[in-house]
């Protein structure tokens, strides 16, 4: 990979739409990337999101973090999200993306006729934050996941429930809450044109010089209106969202290349080291010299 390529060019977040199959009561697909479908967007359905291939960078709620193949991810209803991967312009990745969504209405409902389906309440509740599927969770999840869409009649019904019931019963390890519980108002149609905005001058120079008052200036609005905005829709600060993203890169880099911290820290957007490694302890714990060798095993 190289250290210097550009992000893909980002879509406006909006409302997903997801369509109703009437053979099915949940709706299962496989998409390519970059496609219409895989954007900053957000929907009243829960959505089990599995990566089969790439890596980059996701932003689920107010959370920006790395991904890799086989990240399982369920989100919960209205929660935003989006899965960008790190290649050069372009590039297709064929079926990077299976996801299942369902809606909460169909799954309150069987709960009313099935009683023993309530054992999932603590699973959809804790969607609200994203939840990350690990270890053999994670893999059980995803070959249930992909079934699924080789199933039909009862027998898809039963995968869905399989599946659902294997991530309500995960051990505390092999599960982790990525984002605060998201409460930001997603339907506030102005301010996700805000953010997706944003998110496309983010990524246009994420690696460069980033400024609040340019994408402000591009939104037709004022740097304070603007951060309220942004603030509002994304629950978190313009530059929280730099950062985020620019660690996440310079994570990629540490694990992939062997490229010094200083050049890291170049390539990652940041012209202050003792900057770049502050801020690196402070969203991950440790230096990135740390970070690579742990990685490293």
């Amino acid at each position: 990979m190289s250290s210097t390529m550009s992000p893909p060019r980002r879509e406006a977040a909006v409302l997903e739409v997801v369509p109703q199959d009437p053979r099915y009561s949940t709706r299962w697909h496989r998409h390519d990337y970059p496609s219409p479908l895989a954007r900053w967007n957000f929907h009243p359905e829960y959505e089990l999101h599995l990566i089969t291939s790439t890596s980059g960078r996701y932003i689920v709620g107010d959370s920006v973090g790395r991904f890799a193949p086989g990240q399982l991810v369920l989100v919960g209803p209205e929660v935003p999200h989006d899965w960008i991967s790190d290649f050069d312009a372009g590039t297709v990745a064929a079926g990077r993306d299976v996801v299942l969504q369902f809606h909460d209405r169909w799954i309150r409902a069987c709960q009313g006729l099935l009683p023993e389906l309530r054992s999932l309440d603590p699973l959809l509740a804790a969607s609200v934050r994203g939840i990350e599927f690990l270890g053999d969770t994670a893999v059980e999840g995803a070959r249930l996941l992909t079934d699924v869409g080789t199933a039909d009649g009862a027998g898809r019904v039963a995968k869905v429930f399989e599946l659902l019931h294997l991530l309500a019963d995960a051990p505390a390890a092999e599960c982790r809450s990525l984002s605060a519980p998201w409460n930001p108002s997603t339907r506030d149609a102005r301010a996700q044109e805000v953010v997706g905005g944003a998110l496309d001058y983010i990524f246009a120079n994420l690696l460069g010089e980033v400024r609040l008052s340019v994408a402000a200036r591009t939104a037709g609005m004022s740097d304070s209106a603007f951060s309220r905005y942004f603030k509002t829709a994304s629950g978190q600060t313009f530059s929280d969202m730099v950062r985020r993203l620019r660690l996440a890169h310079a994570c990629t880099l540490l694990d992939t290349t062997e490229l010094s911290v200083a050049s890291v820290a170049q390539a990652s957007g940041y012209r202050n080291l003792s900057n770049f490694n502050r801020q690196f302890r402070e969203e991950y714990g440790c230096t990135p010299l740390a970070y690579r060798r742990s990685a490293a095993g």
